[in-house]
């Protein structure tokens, strides 16, 4: 039961999270901002973060989950409450900040609650079960966010997701035994060093799948909005393209236990990165909403898989004791790649137009998938079962 009310207050908070950034890149247009002032004020989200997730991880490795996944939701409620009091471009950078700040500590809190409810096929399966919660908010956030825009305003629209936080906010504050410790582990964690983590090969390559994922999951949250813009979408029809996109994100999350039992962990993000890399080269010129929906959609099958897969085995090739850090590791790659890649992704859509933006992607995703791939092979060639997790 604890597990579903975690899964419950991370989809309330998350649908808040999400309709944010929709929101923030459509409300930045409409202040007269160009993509690579777009750009900079969605790679807000990420400063912060790239330095404090390790951090977060050490923070819910000694101290425990409820403490930082309060502190996230109340920030998260400070930063959707700021361009509703200021409704001007300098708000949007420090909306984008203070979320992205306080919000990373729930991030990486509940990815490690999660983890430590189970072991081997049990963790892969709530890993599974947690991530189809999330592309639920894929869903719900983006789509909730644009009728809200075109009904009411981007102003007011910052007013109704900063409602959705305070529900989290009361469980976590009153209802505490939702949320377990964590398992004590004796270890001298002054020999506790980043660096040993990185140089942990397996985990390395781990963390390098996982960003060539985010490079796709940002070009979609950042990205399409601007391009669904520029060929005339509404902001209502902009929600339903990212609401496809997380509904094949729900379908293939639904299977992806299956998938991870018949084969591995390493060989289903492989497969699921080269599918999104093919999907990405023939995306950009599309302009019928149509076809543009089911590109969507296929573009989801294909990242699907990729953010409970790679938490699996970040969680899996952890040091004992470090799992924490670890997934705080790893959202200070992909929080990394945030940060730049709405950067690099403007100012190419600026000078070159958003066809090479595309396909420049697709090279990465195609990488991250050649990668997992060799990985896949050396588990079959070293005698281990199809599926560790």
């Amino acid at each position: 039961m604890a597990f579903f009310l975690i899964v419950l207050v991370t989809i309330i908070n998350h649908v808040a999270f999400k309709g944010s950034k929709l929101l923030i890149t459509l409300f930045a247009i409409d202040l007269g901002a160009n993509p690579l002032e777009i750009g900079v004020v969605f790679a807000m989200y990420s400063v912060f973060p790239v330095f404090l997730s390790v951090y977060a991880g050490k923070v819910s490795d000694r101290l425990g989950f409820r403490a930082p996944m309060l502190f996230g939701s109340v920030g998260l409620v400070a930063g959707l409450t700021l361009p509703f009091a200021m409704p001007q471009l300098s708000s949007l950078y420090l909306s984008a900040t203070l979320i992205g700040m306080c919000y990373i500590f729930y991030t990486v809190s509940v990815q490690h609650l999660v983890g430590s409810f189970g072991e081997g096929p049990a963790r892969t399966r709530n890993y599974s079960l947690f991530s189809l919660g999330i592309g639920l908010t894929a869903l719900l956030g983006p789509t909730t966010a644009g009728f809200a825009i075109d009904l009411v305003g981007h102003r007011a629209t910052y007013a109704l997701l900063a409602l959705f936080p305070l529900v989290p906010i009361a469980m976590l504050a009153f209802f505490s035994r939702i949320v377990p410790r964590p398992e004590a582990h004796r270890t001298d964690r002054r020999e506790h060093r980043v660096m040993d983590l990185v140089a942990n090969v397996p985990l390395r390559r781990t963390l390098i799948a996982s960003a060539t994922i985010e490079t796709g999951l940002e070009l979609v949250n950042f990205l399409l909005p601007i391009y669904g813009h520029s060929i005339g979408l509404s902001a209502s029809q902009i929600g339903v393209l990212l609401g496809a996109f997380a509904l094949a994100l729900l379908a293939v999350r639904t299977v992806m236990p299956a998938l991870v039992r018949r084969s591995s962990e390493e060989r289903v993000l492989s497969v699921s990165l080269f599918a999104a890399a093919l999907t990405l080269l023939a995306f950009p010129g599309v302009a019928d909403f149509t076809l543009l929906l089911a590109m969507a959609f296929l573009l989801g099958l294909g990242l699907g898989c990729g953010a409970p897969v790679s938490l699996v085995l970040a969680y899996n090739r952890a040091p004992a004791g470090r799992s924490g850090e670890a997934i705080g590791l790893r959202q200070t790659v992909n929080k990394a790649i945030e940060m730049l890649m709405p950067i690099i992704f403007g100012s190419l859509s600026t000078a070159f137009g958003m066809i090479p933006v595309f396909w420049l992607d697709a090279l990465m995703l195609a990488y991250g998938g050649a990668l997992m791939r060799g990985d896949a092979r050396n588990k079959i060639k070293s005698g281990q079962p199809p599926s560790a997790g």
